[in-house]
């Protein structure tokens, strides 16, 4: 295995530079046959996403390839404006030189895919990887096993190997691409592996681009309409079984306001995935695997053992790796499912009097991917702003600032370093060369 990883590497190494140089136009025309290849294997997604993760046919093409469809799109169409230099005015003291920004490849770029969104999280940053002139190695993730497969299929099919390459495997390949000296690695996946992830780039000095999780606070104070907010929360929290990075992790209600939000949650639950009383499995995604299903069955666990309440059924089933949706009310702080990322469809409801209580358990927790915002007063808004620190913010919604390709989308800290999405990713996967000119008489 390593003599193949160490062959392609070597290919690559040497043709990094002749995709620095390439235009825009030859980047554009490696965009188009892969979204040609996307195209055609739409239907085919749809199947893998269902066999990995039990996800719900989302209409004729599925919402991952969707996405990565637009993130070609723009980044046809704006690619030359990306890649022009960008002047600045010199210093007075530099009179007589022309100081610009070229943006440049960074060379060999290695990406490791993850599982939750097994095709989008390889594609989407594929895509400015492409735009931005380097090759790439990519490592689909193994636990999504059928689309994996797809994945690795579709660059094959789309690239030569001295372009983009891809291998698939696990843990044991995972580390023998760790070890080669490339420019750069963009790693999508939890902050424990994000660390393995950067000791490793910094063997080689390697950039890098971490895009992690954490856990992600709602705040729903007492201007905030339930009717609206419950579908918006739920939303979040219950796609794709819960198993989504952005997902409201817990939410944080103020005190008066707790019971009709949790009556109203389950209610909206009760209607979306059940069905005559037994919960709907066309509906609810599965637990990737076991590991997974035994770690979030645990959290119900362990909270209800240290006198937390739950609301809702508690059921889980081995067979299908179905956890059914649940609430958890007065949950200790040290209970395990308010110390990890929950990646499941449990929601912890914690109470607050003074918006401050809310702000101060933020602020004492690693820094997440996103806050949720539930108000119509401004102040509170501008508070939870000023006083808290996080990937992004959503105001009355739930993960917009993700989906807006004009705003740069990544973590902070213990939820990851780097962004990217549209022109970000254009620039996350380049280097910003400064250049002076001295002009001559």
């Amino acid at each position: 295995m390593m003599d193949d990883i160490r062959r392609v590497f070597d290919l690559q190494r040497r043709n990094k530079w002749n995709l620095k140089t390439s235009s825009a136009e030859d980047r554009r025309a490696r965009l188009r046959r892969l979204r040609d290849a996307i195209a055609a294997h739409t239907g085919e997604l749809a199947e893998t996403l269902r066999a990995d993760l039990r996800r719900p046919v989302e209409g004729t093409i599925p919402a991952e390839a969707r996405v990565v469809l637009a993130d070609i799109d723009q980044a046809i169409a704006e690619l030359e404006q990306w890649m022009s230099p960008v002047e600045v005015e010199p210093s007075p003291h530099f009179a007589g030189t022309k100081a610009l920004i070229q943006y440049e490849a960074r060379g060999v770029v290695l990406l490791f895919g993850a599982w939750n969104f097994p095709f989008g999280l390889v594609f989407q940053p594929l895509v400015p990887a492409i735009a931005a002139g380097n090759t790439a190695i990519v490592m689909p993730n193994e636990l999504s096993v059928a689309t994996a497969e797809l994945t690795a299929r579709i660059i094959r099919e789309t690239f030569d190997e001295s372009e983009v390459a891809v291998f698939t495997g696990g843990v044991e390949l995972a580390e023998a691409l760790l070890e080669l000296p490339v420019d750069h690695i963009f790693f999508t996946g939890s902050p424990a592996v994000g660390r393995r992830v950067m000791a490793a780039a910094a063997r080689n000095l390697a950039s890098v681009t971490l895009e992690l999780g954490g856990k992600c606070p709602a705040i729903v104070d007492g201007t905030a309409d339930l009717a609206s907010v419950v579908p918006v929360i739920g939303t979040g929290k219950l796609r794709n079984g819960g198993q989504i990075c952005l997902s409201p992790d817990h939410v944080w209600v103020q005190e008066d306001h707790r019971d009709a939000f949790v009556a109203q949650y389950m209610q909206w639950v009760e209607q979306t995935y059940y069905r005559d009383g037994a919960i709907d499995l066309e509906a609810l995604p599965r637990i990737v695997n076991e590991r997974n299903f035994l770690r979030v069955t645990g959290y119900l666990a362990d909270a209800t053992a240290r006198g937390a309440t739950l609301v809702g059924t508690g059921r889980s089933d081995s067979a299908t790796l179905t956890v059914e949706p649940a609430v958890l009310l007065d949950v200790p702080l040290d209970a395990q499912v308010m110390q990890d990322e929950i990646f499941g469809p449990i929601l912890p409801v914690l109470t607050y009097r003074d918006l401050a209580e809310a702000v101060e358990h933020i602020q004492a927790r690693e820094k997440p991917l996103a806050i949720y915002v539930y108000s119509t007063d401004e102040a509170t808004t501008a508070e939870v702003l000023a006083r808290t620190s996080s990937g992004g913010v959503t105001v009355n919604g739930w993960a917009t600032h993700s989906a807006e390709r004009r705003l740069p989308f990544g973590g902070v800290n213990h939820s990851g370093t780097g962004a990217y999405h549209g022109v970000h990713g254009f620039r996350e996967l380049s280097h910003a060369r400064g250049v002076v000119v001295h002009l001559m008489d």
